[in-house]
């Protein structure tokens, strides 16, 4: 049985959009869509009338928006294999007890309540942060979410560091029949001494032939397992957050990898996907290492 692809809902017009791209993403993958409300609606059931039925208003609002949100999927592809649920749990909870059974979670880039000038949301980062599979934060500019763009970037990495987010990105390309980019940045320190031009160009030549054998290694398996997939190799000088945010303004998806660690935190995010959670100009797609 096809896992199924998890959508995180409340609600919210954020949430709602994360439904529509849901959808679609479903249908390119043939997989069913799951959608799960989470909300913790025991806590009011103290405070029930006399005359309550016994389900409290929480309860009942939480599966008028998940019917609400299946009908939604439903008239945009009638043929989308889709359910849904209510659970008596908190958000974040909720998702990361679904990740291991799912072909990846969908979330909103903010929630129902949340302060409007926030960045991300917080149920949102910390699914992204401790999900044990890939986590699609839908964000940005309309035409970047509804596909148009024709691309997936992804960023490499380290080659043995990366490689699962370079067969999820290349996955996602051939489903969508788009091309992928794949954007490797390099750095060359200007604070390191140098006696003369020629070898400061050396330098810099040498560290952009290393990323460019470094980006060649860490695709050149995955790349034939995809053979129909048109692949840009770039190598980038610069920070990587910064190359990825400008590439990912004109992309359908970025794709970032996420290396696990033993303990109670699960992912560590560091600064290249925090950025691009909080910034970038379509959905983002952070993807564990397996350890």
């Amino acid at each position: 049985m096809e896992l199924p692809l998890v959508v995180g809902i409340d609600g919210s017009d954020s949430s709602l959009l994360a439904v529509d791209w849901a959808v679609d993403e479903a249908v390119r993958h043939r997989i069913p869509l799951h959608l799960v409300h989470a909300s913790r609606w025991e806590t009011y059931e103290g405070v029930q009338p006399s005359f309550s039925t016994g389900r409290s208003a929480e309860e009942v609002m939480a599966e008028h928006i998940v019917a609400s949100c299946v009908e939604r999927a439903r008239r945009r592809d009638p043929e989308v294999n889709v359910s849904g649920r209510a659970l008596a749990e908190d958000a974040v909870s909720a998702l990361l007890r679904a990740a291991p059974e799912a072909f990846a979670l969908v979330t909103g880039s903010r929630g129902r309540g949340e302060i409007a000038g926030m960045l991300l949301g917080s149920v949102s980062l910390a699914v992204a942060a401790r999900a044990v599979c890939p986590v699609m934060v839908i964000r940005g500019a309309e035409s970047n979410r509804l596909g148009g763009l024709g691309r997936v970037v992804v960023g490499v990495g380290a080659a043995a560091g990366g490689a699962a987010a370079v067969r999820f990105a290349l996955r996602e390309a051939q489903a969508r029949g788009c091309g992928l980019t794949a954007v490797r940045a390099w750095r060359n320190p200007s604070q390191e001494p140098v006696d003369h031009m020629l070898l400061a160009d050396d330098a810099a030549r040498l560290r952009e032939e290393r990323a460019t054998a470094g980006l060649d290694d860490a695709l050149r398996e995955a790349v034939r397992e995809h053979p129909r997939v048109d692949v840009r190799r770039r190598t980038v000088e610069g920070p990587t957050h910064r190359v990825l945010l400008e590439a990912a303004a004109q992309a359908d998806l970025v794709v970032v990898g996420a290396q696990r660690r033993h303990g109670h935190f699960g992912l560590q995010l560091g600064r290249v996907a925090h950025t691009l959670l909080h910034h970038s100009e379509c959905p983002v797609a952070v993807v564990p290492q397996p350890v």
